[in-house]
């Protein structure tokens, strides 16, 4: 029997991004499109691994277009929201038609939030980064998954401690789209 892993579909909130990630808020402040571009390629290496669609949504309201701009670099899709308009709206108007088949990046508690209600799965900017680089660094270095055969190290307990809670069946679902990032 074949397995087939399905692949999310990750909408990130660009800036929101860049500017809670240590490195790439310094490069943001030395140059804005080099922010940009430094996400991009990080998000184009783990695509590489993890084989998610991947949709970045920038704020262009200051200084781009009068329309909407979408375009597509190194597998990744990239769009400028119009001039007078935020990139929460865009990602709010994806959330509002694409329920939950999105995973939305992001750690602003409105985009959050509104992007919840209708039934997307959500990680914080902070969180997604870090298992961006995880991602990243183990394909880089080729570790692989077998278990450590140090005693002790892969010991599983299975005693129970407390009452079992079950998720509601949105969050179990939610949940299940964050473990395959």
């Amino acid at each position: 029997m074949r397995v087939f892993k399905v692949a999310v579909h990750i909408i990130i909130d660009g800036y929101n991004l860049i500017k809670g990630s240590p490195v790439l808020s310094r490069l943001d402040q030395i140059d804005l499109q080099k922010g940009r571009d430094e996400l991009i390629k990080r998000l184009a290496s783990y695509r590489r691994v993890k084989k998610h669609k991947i949709t970045v949504v920038f704020d262009g309201y200051r200084e781009g277009s009068i329309k909407q701009e979408k375009i597509r670099d190194k597998g990744i899709d990239i769009i400028f929201s119009k001039k007078g308009e935020q990139a929460d709206l865009v990602i709010k108007r994806i959330a509002e038609v694409k329920k939950e088949q999105i995973l939305v990046v992001t750690s602003d508690n409105e985009v959050a939030n509104f992007s919840e209600r209708r039934g997307a799965a959500i990680i914080s900017s902070d969180a997604f980064e870090m298992r961006m680089d995880m991602a990243v660094f183990s394909d880089d270095k080729d570790f692989d998954d077998e278990p450590c055969n140090e005693p002790f190290v892969n010991a599983i307990h299975t005693k129970k401690k407390g009452p079992a809670k079950k998720l509601k069946k949105s969050k179990r679902r939610s949940n299940t789209r964050i473990k395959k990032l």
